[in-house]
Formats: structure tokens, sequence, C-alpha cells
């Protein structure tokens, strides 16, 4: 059930094959809800769980799906499970699906899920397609989870809403840095990291 292949499935997107900072894949949520921390892990989880149960269900039907209809059929399925993960965020965190507030929905465009789809789950049985959703879907997460944590920690002072700089910093003239929480410095944010990567992995220069 975990063989290499299985692990390896699970463990690539998390950084050699990350679907935001290798396949540049899924930027724009990324922008918009990562300026605190609580939102972008209720969104990576949510992500993680659309994109592990899309590829399983698709893999299950991939032999009856008529490939003239197969993207309308990956549609339904993503819109199917947004619905769900939308209505129980609304019921159990509700402060945080008002602050995810449209991009929920918008989980049903991203590219991520789309892209899995069309080039894993269409090919393989469904457990190594779940394993690759969820791998993918948690190597998104870290993304996001890194740009919030910088941006909530230097530009509100605080991590999950509670303030984490004391106040005699402030006190001494520390100052939080407003810039941080404008979407233009997550990209920044988000482009150190690609570049760490990259110096860190020559392998991905070289690709």
């Amino acid at each position: 059930m975990f063989s290499k292949k299985i692990l390896s499935q699970l463990t690539g997107p998390f950084n050699l094959n990350n679907p935001i900072t290798v396949q540049v894949l899924g930027v724009c949520s990324a922008l918009a809800v990562t300026v605190q921390l609580k939102p972008a892990l209720v969104m990576a989880l949510s992500v993680t769980i659309v994109t592990g149960f899309s590829n399983l269900i698709i893999s299950l039907l991939r032999n009856t799906i008529p490939s003239r209809i197969r993207i309308i059929v990956q549609l339904v399925v993503i819109a199917a499970l947004v619905i769900i993960v939308d209505q129980i965020l609304k019921a159990y965190v509700y402060d945080v699906s008002k602050k995810l507030s449209v991009f929920v929905g918008l989980i049903i465009t991203n590219c991520i899920i789309m892209g899995r789809l069309e080039a894993f789950a269409m090919g393989n049985k469904p457990w190594p397609s779940f394993v690759d959703g969820v791998g993918n879907g948690i190597g998104y997460g870290i993304i996001l989870v890194i740009v919030a944590f910088f941006r909530e920690l230097f530009g509100s002072g605080s991590l999950m809403g509670t303030k984490i700089i004391p106040d005699s910093f402030y006190q001494a003239g520390y100052l939080d840095n407003g810039m941080l929480i404008l979407p233009p410095m997550a990209l920044i944010i988000i482009g150190l990291i690609i570049w760490v990567q990259r110096s860190r992995n020559k392998t991905l220069i070289e690709n």
C-alpha cells in the first residue's frame, strides 16, 4: 500500500514537483488567502480534500467516462466536492469561511486539481490517484502556510490571530510592515521561495 513508488507520489509535490513553485499552478489563490495563517491552513486542507477525493472518484470512473465529456464530468465531481467542503466550513468555521469568501468556490477552477485529474487520475488506479491528489494538495498547502506565516507575523505581528510580537517591541519603536499584507508581497515571497528552492536543487535549474 505504501511502496516506494507510492511514497514518491505522496512526497514528490512537497519539494521537487511542487505545484506552486515548480509547476507554477494555483498562484492566484496563494496571493489571496495568505494574509493570515488560519485561512491559509483551512484553504490548504480544503484543496487537499478536494484534490484527493476528486482524483479517487475520477480514477474509479475513468473507464466509463466518454472522452468527449471527460472535462464536464471532472468539473461536476470537483464542484460537488467543493460544495460539500464549503457547507462544512460554513457550519463549523463560519468566521474563516467569511474570510475565504469566494475563493473556496474558486477551488473548482484550480489548475492543480484539473491538472492532476487529466495527467494522473484518468490513467491510473484509485489508490495511487488518491495518494497523488493528497500529495499535491499538501504540497500546495505547504507554500500557502509558509507565505501566510511570514505575512501575518511581520505584517500584523500575530499568528493565528494571536499577538506574538511583545508590546515592548512596539514601545521601543518597532512597527508592523504594512506592505506584507498587500497581495504583491505574497508574490515576492513565493518568488523568494522559488529562488531558494532552485538554488538548493540544481536539477530544477537544468529542467
